[in-house]
């Protein structure tokens, strides 16, 4: 009987430790770094070597694993194996094991993050997954991005579709706060964004000059994406925060590109490497929140001097609100700094909207009068902001009227019925007095 229990003991501190170690890390970062690397080819593990390096570098714990593995799984007893997913898997036609497009769609509806390539081998497994996400790739399966004025110097006696990109999102918390000089090398299809999406986000455009088309052949009609409509690389964060980048081209990530040096055609000035590297170091940074994560804590409200949260507000009441907002950097949580964060005193709809003041450190405080309507209200705080997570505050708070007790003595407001009241009883006294005694 003693081996059992220490078995049952061994295990028991097994799971014990687990649930340390796992509770340590989550009080770390906004996120897990457990990452799933699907490839169509094996090869692709060396070819894009530095950007999982990269990765790795910055404490991610890589699975590679084949795109068709028949014991592939992204959860199991209900809970997900993986915080994120790279999908360098462009021309699979179908997953392994239980994971389909529907698993990857819960996978992100869930909150987890992922990067998706694609090249001209684009299947619709990998089609249909982009458009679930908000893009749509250019219908026509042998379709590049052709550009004849910003294409790479390199690529002068060929198709063209070796392009030099600089049109860059204008956002220091997606790009980094160092600017990208060099143009980005892309290779690959084009994707349209519907305008009306604000999910979605170009972060690497074409010039006005490109155009979406089989280089093999001759154009035989208009081609279906042109110019600034074309998106090279883009992002969307889900309304859950999840954060997905999409990218027409495989090679972008590739040691090839990233290693090269590059001219834009036209051009004088020679970059010793492009842009590439600094390019995809620094979205995938914000793809697996090392950058733009927001958390509001301590939210608090009261009497103004004092510092219980009451249960209840008379109407006109002043009070004072204030919540801590912080920042990860990638390495810690800094206090955020900005000046439009806004609470509303809400019923029905705001009856008090005021901006927050910072002391930038972290806590973002203001103060007002509870009007004079008694209700149920909520204090909400709704913050979206280009490339940062959204914040949703909510707390609710009932604010009574006055009891019979708390009015005044004799109310300002009320004396003119006073007057009247006494002025009447003044002329009745009047009237009756001169009617008895008047002959």
């Amino acid at each position: 009987m003693a081996a059992p229990r220490h078995h049952h003991l061994a295990l028991a501190v097994a799971l014990l430790l687990v649930v340390a170690v796992a509770s340590s890390s989550d009080e770390g970062g906004p996120r897990g770094r457990r990452v799933l690397v699907l490839v169509d080819d094996l090869a692709v593990r060396s070819s894009h070597s530095a950007f999982f390096a990269s990765l790795q570098g910055r404490g991610f714990d890589l699975d590679f694993r084949l795109a068709d593995d028949p014991k592939l799984s992204l959860h199991r007893y209900g809970q997900y194996l993986y915080d994120g997913l790279v999908l360098f898997a462009p021309s699979t036609p179908r997953f392994g094991g239980s994971v389909d497009q529907n698993s990857i769609l819960e996978f992100i509806d869930a909150g987890h993050d992922m990067i998706l390539a694609a090249d001209s081998s684009a299947s619709d497994l990998i089609r249909g997954i982009a458009t679930e996400c908000g893009v749509d790739f250019d219908e026509d399966p042998e379709a590049m991005v052709i550009d004849h004025i910003n294409y790479a110097a390199t690529d002068a006696e060929g198709d063209h579709t070796l392009i030099a990109g600089d049109d860059l999102i204008q956002s220091d918390v997606i790009l980094g706060s160092k600017k990208i000089e060099a143009p980005v090398l892309f290779r690959g299809i084009g994707h349209a964004v519907n305008p009306s999406n604000s999910l979605v986000l170009k972060v690497l455009s074409a010039s006005p000059s490109a155009y979406s088309a089989n280089p093999k052949s001759k154009l035989a009609s208009p081609p279906s994406l042109t110019g600034l409509a074309i998106s090279l690389v883009s992002v969307m964060q889900a309304r859950n925060n999840a954060r997905v980048l999409i990218s027409g081209s495989l090679d972008l990530f590739s040691n090839r590109f990233l290693k090269s040096g590059v001219q834009k055609a036209g051009s004088k000035i020679r970059h010793e490497k492009a842009g590439n590297e600094q390019f995809v170091t620094e979205t995938s940074k914000w793809v697996f929140h090392e950058r733009g994560h927001l958390k509001a804590v301590n939210v608090k409200h009261s009497k103004v001097g004092e510092t219980n949260e009451p249960g209840m507000y008379r109407i006109n009441d002043d009070l004072e609100y204030s919540v801590e907002i912080y920042e990860w950097s990638g390495t810690s949580w800094k206090p955020y700094v900005a000046d439009d964060v806004q609470v509303q005193f809400y019923m029905m709809s705001p009856y008090v909207l005021k901006t927050l003041s910072t002391d930038k450190k972290g806590v973002f405080s203001t103060s007002f009068k509870v009007p004079d309507v008694y209700g149920v209200f909520q204090f909400k705080v709704e913050y979206q902001r280009l490339g940062y997570t959204g914040l949703s505050l909510s707390k609710q708070i009932p604010v009574r009227p006055y009891r019979h007790n708390e009015y005044e003595r004799f109310i300002t407001s009320a004396y003119p019925y006073y007057a009247a009241s006494f002025s009447t009883m003044g002329a009745f006294f009047i009237f009756s007095f001169v009617y008895l005694y008047h002959k």
